[in-house]
Parts: structure tokens; sequence; C-alpha cells
């Protein structure tokens, strides 16, 4: 064992995080235990960030008529994506891809204003703060995860009227509607697999060596396209 590594056990604990998170929708009724969304969010700022720009934000969503508004947001983006997917569409409208108003804690996570300003890893790549806000979201999926608790990931609204429903300020951007609270227990396998949505590709066809393999890349690309998503 390496001097820095986990012990097993630890590192088995890493790994089943990361292997059994959902993506959950339904919660059963019941607060957090006391002190737990506290972690989650400490956990969620402990992320890596390009040039340490740290650029997440989060609104804590407390009042049940914010919640209420954000429900129809979420609701209004759900009957126009279900107008773009043709023949899928009866399917995608049987799926609840919400648990705004069943869920014990809701957090928006938001990039914060000013970005532009830090140029340190983003000068040919601004959309990092993007990826550094995705990692904090990551930390806390997995640190609820190995606490028991369901969290999703909703990323179904217009931006700009979820802006002016928590009264953002110009050039912030809203990434996420975190619902997170008790399950009663975490699937198998992911939902939409589970449903035949999708399935997840076979990794050799994500994994290229020293360039771009055209093979590859169509047979990836293949899946997406069976997917249909």
């Amino acid at each position: 064992m390496r001097k820095d590594s986990f012990s097993n056990e630890r590192m088995a604990g890493v790994y089943d995080a990361i292997f059994k998170r959902r993506d959950v929708r339904n919660f059963k009724q019941g607060e957090l235990p006391e002190g737990l969304l506290q972690r989650l969010i400490e956990v969620a700022h402990a992320a890596p960030s390009v040039g340490f720009m740290q650029p997440w934000r989060f609104i804590h969503v407390v009042d049940d008529q914010v919640k209420r508004s954000l429900h129809q947001l979420v609701e209004n983006e759900r009957i126009k994506t279900a107008e773009e997917l043709g023949k899928r569409q009866s399917e995608f409208l049987e799926l609840k891809v919400q648990g705004i108003l069943d869920c014990a804690e809701v957090l928006v996570v938001t990039l914060m204003d000013q970005r532009e300003r830090h140029v340190f890893g983003r000068r040919t790549l601004p959309e990092m703060d993007l990826a550094s806000a995705s990692c904090a979201i990551q930390n806390m999926w997995l640190a609820a995860r190995a606490e028991g608790v369901g969290m999703g990931w909703v990323s179904f609204f217009e931006p700009n009227d979820l802006r002016q429903l928590l009264h953002m300020p110009e050039g912030t951007q809203p990434i996420a509607i975190l619902c997170i609270g008790e399950v009663e227990a975490f699937s198998e396998r992911p939902l939409l697999e589970q449903m035949g949505w999708a399935e997840r590709g076979q990794i050799q066809h994500y994994l290229m060596t020293d360039k771009w393999d055209s093979d590859k890349a169509s047979q990836s690309q293949e899946q997406w396209q069976n997917n249909k998503l």
C-alpha cells in the first residue's frame, strides 16, 4: 500500500459512492439530520477550481412560495423539452424530472458575476468556471450518497427566469437546482437506463491513444444516436 493511500476500507467507500450515486427524483417526507446540509455545502466548497476562483454560489431556498415558483419554472421547461423530442415526447412526459416540492432541502447553484476578471486558466477556456462549479456539485452528490441521502440535479429551467425569480444580479448564471432529501432506497441502476431511455456506452469506445480515433468516435456517436436524447 502506498504511503499516502487510504485504507482498503476507506478506499472502497470512495468507489462505492462513485458507482452507487444516483440522480434522485423521488423523496420521502422528513427533514435531513441536523448539520447534514451544512456538511454537504462545506464539502462542495472544498472542490477544486481553476485559478482557485471558487465560482460557485449557493442559494438555499426555504420559502414555500419560492419553491412553488421554482417548480413551475421547471414544469414550463419540461413541456417545451417534450415538444422537441418528437416520437419520444409521450415517453419523456412519463418521467419525473424534479422533486422540488417533495425533498427536504433545495439549493440553487449559480456562477458568480464578474467572472471575466479571472483569467488564470480561463484565457482560452472561459467555460472552466462551469467545470469548477460542476466539481463542487459532484462533491456534494458523492457525500450525500455516502450519507445515505438522495440528491437530484435539475436543469430544466430558463436561466433568465430563474435569475429574475431569485433577484440575481446581471452576470450571474444559475446552473442547477439541487433537490436533497431522504429516500426509500437507491436504485441499482440509473433510472433512465432502467427505463430503456438510454444506455451507458462501452468504455473502449471512449478511450483513445495518442490521437483522435475516428472508428471509436463513430462507435460512441452511434451509441448516442441510438439513445436519441
